[in-house]
């Protein structure tokens, strides 16, 4: 029996309309999928509903999140051993970027199974694009830590890759936590250093702005309280 190829699916990163962000492609061949992989099976239905799915009852999901036992994430596969096509699905953005899809896709290739990835938004790399910070050298660093000496620290280590390696640096944070790590920035990082924040990628409220920190003190800091954001530092 041939073996089935898993899909990656991008998403929305939030409510910006659909045919703006995910190729029509996509939203055509998602529909002859039956089986999915998703962080959170109400949120991947939703996006199904968006796609207008002919039946989301049929549709089965898997969910993939740190609740999910270890023994579990391998039977997740079988619908491929099976013969059938498998659709990997993030909350937001492209699966396997800031997101636990990857272990899936390391999975499937030692399984030997054949991995396609589809066009779609990124909040990191679309952030990177507008930043105007270097593109042949950055790195995304995920989340800083939580505990704020640990963060002030990481903060300090980042921007001295900036300016050692001449390497643009991007990094998240979790939304209601955003105001505390720019305000850890601000007090922290060289005012000469560029700082770059990005917000609400592709939705009508996208705004993406880089300017030294020392120009960023100068004016009334905004609310980024629960705002999905990218941040960036550079020289």
């Amino acid at each position: 029996m041939p073996i089935g190829t898993l899909y990656l699916f991008p998403v929305t990163l939030g409510e910006s309309p659909l045919t703006n962000v995910i190729p029509q492609f996509n939203i055509d061949f998602i529909k002859s999928i039956n089986f999915f992989i998703a962080e959170d099976a109400k949120m991947a239905r939703r996006f199904l509903k968006a796609c207008q799915y002919p039946d989301i009852s049929k549709a089965e999901i898997f969910e993939l999140n740190h609740h999910t036992k270890n023994q579990d994430v391998s039977s997740f596969l079988q619908p491929l051993l099976n013969g059938n096509n498998l659709g990997l699905l993030s909350d937001a953005g492209c699966p396997g970027i800031a997101d636990p899809g990857a272990d899936i896709v390391k999975l499937a290739h030692q399984k030997q199974i054949k991995v396609v990835p589809l066009i779609g938004p990124s909040s990191i790399l679309l952030t990177a694009m507008a930043s105007g910070f270097n593109g042949q050298n950055f790195s995304f660093n995920g989340y800083l830590p939580i505990e704020k000496s640990n963060r002030i620290k990481r903060i300090k280590e980042l921007e001295q890759l900036v300016y050692r390696n001449n390497q643009s640096q991007f990094f998240i944070e979790t939304p209601y936590r955003n105001n505390h790590l720019l305000e850890d920035l601000l007090l922290n990082l060289n005012g000469e250093t560029l700082l770059c924040l990005g917000s609400n990628l592709t939705m009508g409220s996208e705004k993406i702005t880089a300017k030294t920190v020392a120009d960023w003190k100068k004016n009334q800091l905004p609310d980024l309280n629960k705002i999905p954001i990218v941040f960036g530092i550079y020289k």
